[in-house]
């Protein structure tokens, strides 16, 4: 039986794996992007039907995300030149240009470092996965999807904005929440805070449920 070598992943809330790169826009490196909210994300292969829906989506909603301060970069275990060329032909053939860089990863550092390797789904290709990086450099989500399956861009416009909202506010978001829906407050801590919680003011279903708008 072969032995298959165990996936390391980072970990929420800890500093994102530290990376430099060649790139289709020249090297970077996680520090390029300090004071800015970050998405990495990773795909299969270049030339693949999936991944082209994905970098279009991406492409059309970067102006969205740059807008919250947030940047885009791809990745893959494909060369710079399978690179350019891919993005070559998603502007020639869907008329869309590909404005954030794509990493080369041909030994598979990056991949490796952040657990988009995954040896049950492919041995040398990078599987669906989404990194959330927040402007400290500080690991916020992971999204996985299968190889099969793509991913929903106007989700991740969505958890962006959900979590900008908790850092600036201090609360929690709800399911499905979307901006001006109602948020949670942190439930109180100790007896006299759940005392107390009844005539604060919120939108309080129990002691340790109380929700307010924004």
């Amino acid at each position: 039986m072969q032995d298959i070598a165990p996936v390391a992943f980072p970990r929420l809330n800890e500093p994102a794996p530290d990376f430099k790169a060649k790139t289709t826009h020249g090297e970077r490196s996680l520090a390029d992007y300090k004071g800015k909210w970050l998405i990495l994300f990773s795909h299969p292969a270049d030339f693949t039907p999936v991944c082209t829906t994905e970098f279009i989506g991406f492409q059309k909603a970067a102006d969205t995300f740059r807008g919250m301060n947030c940047e885009l970069i791809g990745l893959s275990i494909d060369s710079l030149y399978s690179h350019l060329a891919w993005t070559q032909n998603i502007q020639e053939k869907f008329g869309v240009e590909i404005s954030f860089p794509i990493i080369e990863d041909i030994k598979m550092d990056v991949a490796r470092a952040y657990g988009m390797v995954h040896p049950g789904a492919a041995d040398t290709q990078a599987v669906r996965a989404t990194f959330f990086i927040d402007p400290n450099g500080i690991l916020r989500a992971m999204v996985y999807y299968p190889m099969s399956n793509g991913r929903s861009i106007d989700e991740f416009v969505r958890l962006l904005t959900a979590m900008q909202t908790s850092d600036a506010n201090q609360v929690a978001t709800p399911e499905g929440w979307t901006p001006g829906c109602d948020v949670i407050v942190p439930p109180p801590k100790s007896p006299d805070a759940i005392k107390q919680r009844m005539g604060e003011g919120y939108k309080t279903t129990d002691w340790y449920f109380s929700t307010k708008s924004l």
